[in-house]
């Protein structure tokens, strides 16, 4: 295959070399990754200033590799359109430090990679590992290039990604692979005002997750029953239950 790797930790991300590593021995496999950690920016596209991409020497051996200005929408758009020369067969985002669960979708820069792949009509799949300290990589590594060789040969539908997250267990106290629904956990949003020695305020934003139950055969769910989570995520956001809702509202002009 024909492999795109990107992530939003940045190109000196341990978890984007062990993936790279799990791929470039069996695919032709190309980096294009922020020079610097993007996370929570979203989809973000760069728009108003240049974007520029040079070569980097920090991957393995064999790894095409490029660093960006841009956010990894934007390292997706750079890759396909231009740097590989032609499309990927897949597009891969991560491996994420810390897990893309419930509501954190809408922040992502890591799933927001595959979500520009996806877009772009490339099958993708966006991965992350439930931990932000003493992160073990190799079974998410060695996970994402077997569900990308079956994302290829099986193919996905138009406008669908998949966003795997993996507990940060060894192989063998894994309880196995679950298919789930993204489910509702959310960070709570705080907000610290503080003051520069100037006198002027400023503003940090922090958060921790919303202490709710994980409802069985979701996102959440899965990983702290120590399964690895796989979940369908579709790009057409319409709300069919509030579409026939507002159809009976009799909305007119004026």
């Amino acid at each position: 295959m024909r492999v795109l790797l990107t992530n939003d930790d940045g190109i000196h991300s341990p978890g984007l070399h062990a993936l790279a590593e799990a791929f470039a021995s069996r695919h032709e496999t190309v980096v294009v990754a922020p020079e610097h950690e993007r996370s929570a920016t979203g989809h973000a596209v760069t728009l108003h200033k240049p974007l520029r991409a040079w070569r980097s020497a920090v991957l393995p051996e064999g790894v095409t590799a490029w660093a960006t200005n841009g956010t990894p929408a934007d390292c997706v758009i750079l890759g396909v359109l231009d740097l590989l020369g032609r499309r990927p067969d897949v597009v891969v985002s991560g491996i994420n430090v810390g897990p893309n669960l419930g509501r954190d979708l809408t922040y992502s820069g890591t799933v927001s990679g595959a979500m520009e792949g996806a877009i772009m009509g490339i099958p993708s799949l966006a991965v992350s590992v439930a931990a932000f300290v003493d992160v073990r990589f190799e079974v998410a590594a060695q996970f994402a290039e077997r569900l990308s060789r079956l994302v290829v040969e099986r193919e996905l539908p138009a406008d669908a990604l998949i966003n795997v997250n993996v507990p940060n267990l060894p192989l063998e106290r894994l309880s196995g692979v679950a298919i789930t629904r993204q489910g509702s956990r959310r960070y709570l949003s705080q907000l610290e005002r503080r003051t520069d020695p100037r006198g002027r305020p400023y503003y940090w934003l922090a958060g921790e997750p919303e202490p709710l139950g994980d409802e069985e055969g979701t996102d959440s769910w899965a990983v702290k029953a120590g399964y690895i989570s796989v979940t369908p995520i579709d790009l057409n956001m319409t709300g069919d239950r509030l579409l026939h809702d507002l159809a009976a509202w009799g909305l007119t002009v004026s």
